[in-house]
């Protein structure tokens, strides 16, 4: 829905932007000895915008509401960043018209990477949109699969989760875990429903699974942050992990998914032994890595 608008602020807002850009930067001409203002004259924005300057003049005054083309070549003239963009947008009474968010490649955050390479005993995966897996350590690929050997447009965990064999077969609750990462997905869903790539995804997995159409259909939603999965292994039988979900307080979307068995239980032997040969492997190929 269009949000009230309010002329004499985007105008303000105009005029406190220009103000902050150098002529230099924006492709204009080096400024010579007499400009008397600071940052771009109202002529120079207009130009940039391929406007009339009487008509950039009155948008700054207050006098005349914007068109949607015009706040798109103003973000453009303007340099606006994407706050900088949904602000305009709501001073100027046309949140609905905004382009779509541009969205980031997404990239493992340093800190989360650190966490990542200090988890050696101890599977872990940094999860990003749509439950994309970003990355993910040695222990992990252990316990489930070697993923860089997928392709990283189909490195996801709900896809593998629904169409890899092996890690299907692998859950032995299967449907209550599969169920339950559908109803995650639909909370992303909610908070960011124009995003394409959540879309296509959503589109396989109903084209390919019909527990994934019925799931999806029951607009399930869950945002539990642990749980327990109870997985059968090939090389070390059955296991009993607590799964605990740690989100970055940087608005990337990016968390940190671990797994851990109970201390002298049967499933922490167990995976001290998996990853007590992930770690022999690691370490054997670092030093052959370093012979010369």
């Amino acid at each position: 829905m269009t949000s009230h608008s309010d002329p004499r602020a985007l105008g303000k807002f105009l005029k406190a932007r220009r103000a902050q850009l150098d002529p230099r930067e924006c492709g204009l001409p080096e400024p010579d000895s007499t400009r008397r203002v600071t940052g771009l004259r109202r002529e120079e924005v207009a130009q940039l915008a391929a406007i009339s300057v009487d008509y950039y003049t009155r948008l700054e005054q207050g006098r005349v509401r914007a068109s949607a083309p015009v706040l798109a070549t103003l973000v453009r003239a303007l340099r606006l960043d994407d706050d900088q963009q949904s602000y305009l947008y709501e001073l100027a009474g046309r949140t609905d018209e905004r382009p779509p968010r541009r969205r980031a490649a997404q990239q493992v955050r340093p800190a989360m990477r650190r966490l990542l390479d200090q988890l050696t005993r101890t599977p872990a995966l940094v999860l990003g949109r749509r439950l994309d897996i970003l990355a993910w350590n040695p222990a992990a690929e252990a316990l489930y699969t070697d993923f860089a050997t997928i392709p990283a447009d189909r490195r996801n965990y709900l896809r593998l989760l629904f169409t890899d064999p092996a890690i299907r077969e692998m859950h032995r609750e299967w449907a209550h875990d599969a169920r339950d990462a559908v109803a995650a997905l639909r909370m992303e869903a909610a908070a960011d429903p124009d995003d394409p790539e959540l879309a296509r995804l959503v589109a396989d997995l109903s084209a390919q699974d019909a527990d994934f159409r019925t799931w999806w259909a029951e607009h399930r939603v869950n945002s539990a942050a642990y749980g327990t999965k109870h997985y059968r292994h090939h090389l070390v039988g059955d296991l009993t992990l607590d799964c605990d979900t740690w989100a970055g307080s940087d608005g990337s979307g990016q968390r940190l998914m671990v797994l851990t068995a109970e201390t002298g239980t049967p499933s922490h032997d167990a995976l001290r032994i998996l990853t007590s040969w992930t770690a022999e492997r690691v370490d054997a190929n670092r030093a052959k890595d370093r012979t010369p």
